[in-house]
Parts: structure tokens; sequence; C-alpha cells
């Protein structure tokens, strides 16, 4: 909310079709509860449960608690559940994980709420529910062995256990299409998956680590083995699909190697598991990517026997020169429009008269009538704003800098009233302090402004944005002029809080909200992810959407090494060498100051002498004209070589300068295809070795040098030892105040690794008289060009659709122009509508393109799942050598 006032709108239509889908949860097996224990020994004193069965029965019941008072808010703003009747068709408007009760699971089910809007206004809510499920590797052809302990150990938590054939990019020979078999662990809620995943991570992080390369071969030598051997398999179980399991069974299509099973038996199954998938994506995104479900399209919502199925068709008072303060200063006006009206409310506590209606238009565009609700106090604003949420029941709502600054004062000052602004209006701070209610998306506009706006760093404030992109100048008052006005000039105070409102409104109407829409049909993350996540995050949950149609495995996050050497080294950093801006010649030009030119001839005879093929290449290839209807050509080009020929012979002249912007549009991205630039296509000598394409004549092995950079300290390894055994002997304070002191080996490891690099720093300077010494290295990199090509196709395909969009925008603009002319007014509404959905939509795209090249080397907490620090510098690299060329 910019300074109070809250912007509401309606999300506009647009239909869209896709695939049915139909989920089910299946059934549990065995009776096994979380958080049983043994029954008591009376002898011993235990006479019942013990505490930590009653705690997590408290915990469940606690979370049916918010469930059911989730929904009971949803009711009263207007989002009922959908549970039979006849079908509806709704535009999908927001999306959000919940838990059902269920008789054969007492912890739940997990599901996810979808929100929809229908054509004539009307709002409901559906819920589907989906198994949430992770993938575990366990070493070729002990799959059975593993199965068999994993639903031994987890018997009642673990619901099924499929099979799942997936692509692994790193897998050595898998472009022969070797496949690498899963075990895909469903569950009936999240709960229950995090438990298991608690135990399971650490047993395959373990054993991983002790797999050697002669290992991963040999996976491959089976692979290549069990695939030779096909053979039909009868599964003898209920599951139609045969892909439930509740016993040991084979592969698909496959037989187990005998031998491995024999080890199998033997060995500790724990032991056997090397790796865990998919096991950190979010749960409502994984049932939007599996079940193929957007925010902004249109649905047919039908229940039937109980299945679902989605088929895709505020100013305050203060005191001088302080910051507002929530414990004390009262809310004196909150401004706000809904679908273009405005409304004001204000605290007669403090300002000084009744506010009569009245009209702000800054601009004929911009439309804002005002109704005003004098009340008498805070307690009665506060009320007359919530009752007016719930009369409304917005579907967006819409503010300036509302997450940090508005909503918790709003939240303090409920709270000194006993109002509960969640209880009220649905929305409540979550763990990241952004307010968000699951019936109502709050698109916070300084978001998009910080994020996809473009505007300098300085001029991101609302006053400045508003005249950047609304154009017009908007009412300024000093804030330490606010108070005294409320009580001396009333009417100029309500002027300039509803302004705020009325800039807000357009322009998340005109900018944010096409923008927002338009990601959500192609992210699968709701409207409040889309706008607050930054295009890193997007572009990788977009890769994560190609990942599992292509049927890849997707990568685990990466995780920074530390310990990296250079020539005994430790190394302290390591980037690379990027491109550089070249100035030909630094300067002010401008077209009407003659400069001093240098020509070169040669290279003006050459233009000469190329002067037919270029002009027929204009006339033919580019305009599209046949050569024999050109009556002019001599002409033409006796005056194009007479200017070229007084440039060849008066080679230094000073002329008045034409100044042209060179843009090549998508470079890097073009870069990135022409080049099958991805990070899983870049190999080492090791992977082409065991590659059944390696052959003295292979053209798929594209080499490309890159220049890397590395900091490290001058300490030698001796040295570093030496510190690192000292460390060894110290301890170090623990963790939390009241715990005992730790040793190094009980550091985490960055805690480790900054005691290592602050020693080793303070050793180097007394030593070396310096703390790094930086070394640049050009390396050499292989880029497979036979690698699976999902990531350079979602390249390519959101290119050609940016191009597609760019060409349907300027065909609207074509006919915006000749509707103004004779068309009528639907006409031309119709056409201003189209510029604006494919301008957002071609913007959406050029947003997603752009994250592609900084995506792979961004460095963050939780890591990306597709990274390579070379492929930014070789995009770099190929770019300025291409743009020398010219």
């Amino acid at each position: 909310m910019a300074r109070g006032q809250a912007t509401f709108g309606i999300p506009g239509s647009g239909r869209g079709r896709g695939r049915n889908t139909n989920f089910r949860g299946g059934r549990g097996r065995g009776g096994f509860n979380r958080g049983r224990g043994r029954g008591g020994n009376p002898a011993n004193g235990d006479t019942g449960p013990g505490p930590q069965r009653a705690n997590e029965e408290t915990r469940l019941e606690d979370r049916f608690e918010e469930v059911r008072i989730r929904d009971e808010v949803d009711e009263k703003l207007g989002f009922g559940k959908y549970l039979e009747g006849p079908k509806r068709i709704g535009w999908l408007v927001n999306m959000h994980p919940t838990l059902v009760r269920d008789e054969e699971h007492k912890t739940g089910r997990a599901g996810v709420d979808y929100y929809f809007i229908q054509d004539d206004g009307d709002m409901f809510k559906a819920t589907l529910i989906h198994d949430p499920y992770f993938y575990v590797g366990c070493k070729s052809g002990t799959e059975s062995a593993v199965e068999e302990w994993l639903m031994k150990k987890y018997e009642g938590v673990i619901l099924r256990i499929n099979r799942v054939k997936k692509e692994d990019l790193k897998m050595p020979n898998h472009l022969l299409g070797h496949l690498r078999l899963y075990l895909q662990l469903q569950f009936a809620n999240v709960s229950d998956l995090l438990a298991v995943r608690r135990e399971i991570m650490p047993l395959a992080l373990t054993n991983a680590a002790k797999l050697s390369a002669v290992d991963a071969y040999a996976e491959v030598v089976q692979a290549a083995a069990s695939n030779s051997a096909s053979m039909d398999i009868d599964y003898d179980n209920d599951d139609p699909d045969g892909m439930s399991s509740s016993r040991p069974r084979q592969a698909w299509g496959a037989e187990e190697d005998p031998a491995a099973a024999a080890r199998a038996r033997t060995a500790d199954p724990s032991a056997l598991i090397t790796d865990i998938r998919e096991y950190d994506v979010p749960y409502y995104l994984r049932v939007a990517i599996d079940c193929d479900i957007r925010v902004g399209l249109w649905y047919e919502v039908a229940m039937d026997a109980g299945q679902l199925t989605l088929t895709r068709l505020v100013d305050r008072v203060k005191r001088p020169l302080k910051f507002p303060d929530q414990a004390t200063d009262c809310i004196m006006m909150i401004s706000y429009m809904v679908d273009g009206q405005g409304f004001l409310i204000t605290n007669r506590e403090i300002v000084g008269e009744d506010i009569d209606d009245f009209e702000y238009t800054p601009k004929p565009e911009y439309e804002g009538p005002f109704t005003i609700f004098n009340e008498k106090d805070e307690v009665a604003l506060l009320q007359r704003w919530f009752e007016h949420i719930r009369e409304c029941k917005p579907t967006v709502m819409a503010t300036f800098n509302g997450d940090s600054f508005d909503f918790p004062f709003v939240e303090a000052r409920a709270k000194v009233h006993g109002l509960d602004l969640m209880l009220e209006t649905g929305f409540a701070r979550d763990s990241e302090d952004e307010f968000k209610s699951r019936a109502c998306i709050h698109m916070d506009c300084f978001r998009w402004v910080k994020r996809d706006s473009y505007l300098p760093q300085g001029s991101q404030g609302l006053k400045a944005v508003t005249k950047a992109k609304l154009g017009y100048e908007p009412i300024e008052l000093d804030p330490e002029l606010m108070t005294p006005y409320a009580s001396e000039q009333p009417q100029v105070l309500s002027q300039y809080s509803v302004s705020d409102a009325v800039a807000t409104y357009y322009l998340y109407m005109k900018y944010v909200h096409p923008f927002i829409f338009s990601l959500c049909n192609i992210i699968p993350l709701n409207g409040d992810e889309v706008l607050r996540k930054g295009s890193g995050t997007l572009c990788e949950t977009l890769l994560m959407v190609e990942a599992y149609k292509a049927g890849v495995i997707m990568p685990n996050r990466h995780e920074e090494p530390t310990g990296n050497t250079y020539e005994g080294h430790l190394l302290a950093s390591e980037t690379y060498v990027g491109g550089h801006v070249e100035a030909l010649e630094a300067g002010v030009f401008r077209s009407d100051i003659a400069t001093h030119f240098k020509i070169v001839p040669e290279a003006i005879q050459g233009l000469i002498n190329d002067l037919d093929a270029a002009l027929i290449f204009c006339i033919v290839e580019e305009s599209k004209v046949p050569l024999e209807s050109v009556t002019n050509y001599d002409e033409v080009k006796s005056k194009i070589q007479a200017a070229l020929e007084d440039l060849r012979d008066k080679p230094l002249r000073q002329d008045n300068p034409l100044i042209y912007h060179l843009d090549v549009a998508a470079m890097y991205p073009n870069i990135m295809l022409s080049n099958r630039l991805q990070p899983d296509s870049v190999v080492d000598e090791a992977m082409c070795a065991v590659c059944d394409f390696n052959r003295p004549d292979k053209t798929c092995d594209r080499r490309m040098t890159w220049a890397w950079r590395g900091e490290f300290f001058p300490a030698q390894r001796d040295e570093y030892n030496m510190i690192k055994h000292a460390l060894n002997q110290e301890m170090f304070p623990p963790r939390k105040p009241g715990l005992p002191e730790r040793r190094f080996n009980e550091l985490t490891e960055n805690e480790r690794t900054a005691l290592l690099h602050k020693r080793l720093g303070d050793y180097s300077r007394k030593v070396y008289r310096k703390t790094k010494e930086t070394k640049v290295v050009y390396r050499e990199s292989i880029i497979c060009q036979r690698e699976n090509p999902f990531y350079v196709d979602t390249v390519r395909s959101f290119r050609d659709r940016r191009y597609e969009y760019k060409g349907l925008h300027k065909t609207w603009k074509r006919n915006l122009d000749l509707a103004s002319e004779g068309g009528s007014l639907a006409d031309v509404a119709e056409a201003k509508k189209m510029i604006v959905l494919y301008d957002s939509l071609q913007l959406a795209h050029k947003c997603i393109l752009n994250s592609f090249y900084g995506y792979v080397m961004r460095k963050v907490l939780d890591g990306t799942r597709w990274r390579w620090l070379g492929s930014p510098v070789l995009l770099a690299l190929v770019s300025s050598k291409w743009l020398d060329s010219w």
C-alpha cells in the first residue's frame, strides 16, 4: 500500500485449453502410525504412551485447525469449496497447498487448493489430492533389496514405491539411450515425506562419496547388459498400471543381475542407496509441473465420485521528524480503488472536518472518482476497511511497498484494538515477512519496479515511477505537514492521500497485471511467487518443467566446493575473465557537430566491388521485390558509387557524423543455440573416453578456450597443514549459549572455511607481506554436441515465441491505426487490449531469455540446479570475437 492505500482489481480473462488431468490418492498399506511407542511398564512408573506421540498428535490437530480456519476465511471472502454438482468453468487466479483429512491416513492427505473466478463473477475453490514424492537411486541390480528394506522400515509412512526410468545426463555413456532406474517414493503428505527424507538424505550423501569411477561405469555396463536381455515381466499385484509396489520386483523389461542380487541380499540395504533426487521441489510446484496447471488460464472443473478433474480449456499521524511508530501513531486515512472507483476512509479523531465526495483525475485516462467514509475513530476506520474487503471479495490487492511498510502498520494497529488481520481479511505475515492471503494475491508493485521496470536505483519510489511510467506529476507533500494539515487543511491532505491510490491502481493495471499474469501462463507458480522471486529462480522453474517433459532427472542444487587448491595453494575464490566494453573512440558526439574521420581507402574499394551483390540482396532478399521491376537501378547505383568514390579519394575528412545504434537481437540466446552451450553439455576427457561415439573422426566435441581467474593464499601446503593442525587443537564457542564448546571438526563447513581463510590470511600477511595472489589461466572446455538438448531447446522455443509475439504486437499496432481512421470504438478498444497483451507476453519472454545467461553462474545460498562457471564466459568470448570481426 502506498502510504496506506490499497488497490483492488479483478484479473481480466484469457481462455486457454490443455490436457485432462485426473488425480486421486491411492490406498495406503499397513497400520504403522508415526510417533508410536511401546507400551509402558507400570512397574517402572510408565503408565501410558510417551510424550512424543502426544506432542505429534497435538501438532497434527493444530495443522488441521489451521486448515479449518483458512477454509472459513476463504468462505468469508467468497471462495466456497466445490465438492459436488455440475461442471464449472473458471479462470485460475491462485493456488496454495493444503492438508485434507482422510480416514485411512491419520496424518492427512496432501492437496492443493485452486481458486477460480467464473464468467459471471462468482468464485469457488477446488482441492486436488496429489501424492508428494522424491526419487532414490541405488546400485544397479539392488533395487529389489532396497525397495523391500524401505517398505519394511517405513511401513505405513511410504504410501507406495514406483520404479521409474529417467535420463541422467551425468551418467557415463548415457548418449546411447541408457536410462537410470530410480525408486519413486510416494507419500500421503509432505510431513511424511520430510520425515523419511531426513533419514535417507545423509545415507545417500555418505554412500555417494564412497563411490568410485569404477562403480559408476559398472552401472553403465550393467544397464547395457540389461537392455540386451529384454523380456516381459508379469506383475502379480492388484495395480492395473503395474506401477505401484508393495513387494520386491524386477526393473522394467529387464532381469536383475543374479550376482548383484546375491550381493544385495548379504549387504546392508542402507549402504546401497547412492542418490536422492527432486527432494526439495515445493509441493504445489510439484503438482503444477506434473499436472500441467498454470495460473491465469481457464479450466473446466468437475467432481465425479469424489475425484476432481481439471481440464484446461494508509497515511498516519506521526511525531515531528520521526518515522511513524506502530505502537503509538494512529492511522488517519486509508484510500484505495476498486475496479476504477475510489474510496477514502478518514479517522475523525484526527481529521478536522468531514470530507465530501470528490474526484482526483490527473489525466483523462486515469479517472479517480472517490466516495468518502468519515468514521469516528481508528477502530471504526479499520472495521470499515475490513468490512469493505469482505464485501468486495478482491482476488488481487495491489500495493506499493505494502510488504515492508503499510501492511505491518495496519497489522500492528489492528492488534492494538483487538482485531486480527488474518481473520478479518485473510492476510497474514509469512516466514519471509511478506503479507499474503490464500484467497487474494498481494501484488506489491514495488517488487515489479525493482526487478522488471529497468528504472535506476534512485528512481524507484512511487512518485518517480509515476512520472516515468504514467506520465504525470503526482501531488507532493512534506511529511512534516501531514499531521497539521489533518486538522487545518483536511481537503488538501485527502487529495494527497488519494493521489497515491490512483497512481498505484493505474500502475498495476497498465504494467504489472498483464506482465505478471503473462508469466504465470508460462511458469507454474502462483502470482505472489512470480512477482517476488528473482528472474534466475523463474528461469530454473521453467527448466524444471522442461526436464520433466523430456524425462530428464533434475540435478540437485549445486553446492560450492570448499578446500580447492591451485598448485598447492588454497583457493580463496575462483571466477572467470569476462567480456568488456570496448570504446573505439571516447568523446561526446552530435550529428550537427563536424568531427574528424580517417577513412581506409581499401575498405571503401571493397564496398564498391561488392556493390551489385549488396543491392541485389537488399532488393530481392530483404525487400522481396523482383529485380526486373526496378526501373532506376543504374541511377541509384551510380549515386551510391559516386559517394563511395568520394570517400575513397578523400580519406581525411571533417564531416557531420551520423549516429547509429547497432543492436544485435537476442545475441546471447542465439550464441547458446548455435554452439549448443548448456551446462550439461560441458564434459571432460574421462566422460568422452567411455562414450561409444568417441572415434578418431568425431566432430561432436567442440573445444573452446576460456580464461579462469583464481585468488589463492601464498602459503604453501605444509603451512596450510600446520595452521589446520593448530585449529584442531583449539576449542570454539558453542552454537548456543549454555552448550559445551566445540572442536574444530564439530563446526559447520562454512565456519571451518571462514576460520581457515582468516588464519591463512593473517599468516600470509606476516610472512609473505600479502594476503592473496591472483592467477589467470586459459582453460579448454569440451562442449558435447550430442548431449540432450532440452536446455537449448527451451531457449529456442522462448526466443521463437518472443519473435512471434513481437510480430503480433506490430500487427495489432497497424490494426489500431486502421481502426482509428475509420473503425468502430469496439475495434479500437480491442486493438488496444491486444497491444497490451502481446507487449506483456513478449516482455515476459524477454525476462526469461535474459535469465538463461546469468542463471548458470548464479551464487545463492541454496545453489542452482544447472550451474557451470564457464558457460557465461564462453558466451562473452564468442560474442566479443563476433563483434570484433565487424
